[in-house]
C-alpha cells in the first residue's frame, strides 16, 4: 500500500516537549471517552483498547484514563464528548480530514475555520475530501534482519499490506483486525511501537516546491495545535 500520511511521521521526528503534554493528555482523554461510548469492556471494544494503550505509551496516569472512560459512558455526566470529522484543503491542493472530539461544536468549527483560512486553505463540504482516504489499522513496529521476510510475517499474522521505512516497518489492516493483527504480531516476537485506527490517503501528493511547503507545514502545525483536534490527516509527501 503505498503511501500512508507522511505527517504521522513529521510529528514523530518533531517530537512532544513537556510545554504540550497537558494538551496531549487532554487530546488522549478525549479520544477515550469517544472510543468509551461504544462499551467500557476492552475485550469487546478494541478502539476502547487502542485510546487507552496510547494514553499509556505517553505516560498518562491510570486516574485521568478512569476518568475519562468514566466520562465517555456517562458516569459522571456532563456535557457528552462528540467525535466531528471536518474536511478541507490545504496549500498545493493536498486533501486533509480533521478529527475532533468536542464538547461545543460552536468552538471547534470556527477555530478550525480559522486555522484553515489564515494558512492558505479552505474548509469543504462533508464528503468532498474524505474519499480520498480509506480507513485502516496500522501498526509500527521496529525490525531487525530482513525486511521481506519482516513483510512476509506481519500477512501471515492478518494484515493487508506492509512497508518500511527506515528501520521501521508499517503494517496496514482491516480497522476491526488491529487488535488481533498487534497481538499475534507481539506474540511473534515484534517490537511494537504503537498501534492505531487511522485514515490513509488513496493517493499522495509530492511537494516540491519549499514554499508551499512550508505553508502546508504552518497549517498543519496550526491545526494540530487546537486543544478540540485529535488527529489530522493529510495526502501529502515533501520532496527534499
Amino acid at each position: 500500500m503505498s503511501g500512508h500520511s507522511k505527517w504521522a511521521t513529521i510529528k514523530r521526528q518533531k517530537g512532544v516537549n513537556d510545554a504540550k503534554r497537558g494538551a496531549e493528555f487532554t487530546r488522549l482523554g478525549n479520544a477515550i471517552a469517544v472510543a468509551a461510548k461504544g462499551g467500557s469492556d476492552t475485550d469487546m471494544n478494541f478502539a476502547l483498547r487502542l485510546a487507552i494503550d496510547k494514553a499509556r505509551a505517553a505516560n498518562m496516569p491510570m486516574a485521568n484514563i478512569q476518568r475519562a472512560i468514566d466520562r465517555g459512558s456517562g458516569k459522571l455526566g456532563g456535557q457528552a464528548i462528540e467525535e466531528i470529522t471536518y474536511e478541507g484543503y490545504g496549500p498545493g491542493g493536498i486533501a486533509v480530514l480533521v478529527e475532533c472530539a468536542t464538547d461545543n461544536k460552536n468552538r471547534t468549527l470556527p477555530e478550525v475555520r480559522l486555522a484553515f483560512s489564515k494558512h492558505g486553505g479552505n474548509m469543504a463540504e462533508q464528503g468532498a475530501v474524505a474519499f480520498q482516504f480509506s480507513r485502516k489499522g496500522i501498526i509500527r513496529a521496529h525490525f531487525l534482519g530482513d525486511a521481506d521476510e519482516a513483510m512476509l510475517q506481519a500477512i501471515d499474522a492478518g494484515a493487508e499490506d506492509a512497508e518500511t521505512e527506515g528501520d521501521e516497518l508499517i503494517i496496514y489492516t482491516d480497522p476491526k483486525q488491529v487488535a488481533a493483527v498487534r497481538d499475534k504480531l507481539r506474540v511473534g516476537g515484534f517490537d511494537l511501537k504503537e498501534a492505531e485506527l487511522t485514515y490513509v490517503p488513496n493517493n499522495v501528493l509530492t511537494i516540491t516546491d519549499a514554499e508551499t511547503a512550508r505553508k502546508v507545514i504552518n497549517l498543519m502545525n496550526a491545526l494540530e495545535d487546537l486543544d478540540d483536534v485529535s488527529n489530522v490527516h493529510a495526502n501529502f509527501e515533501i520532496k527534499q
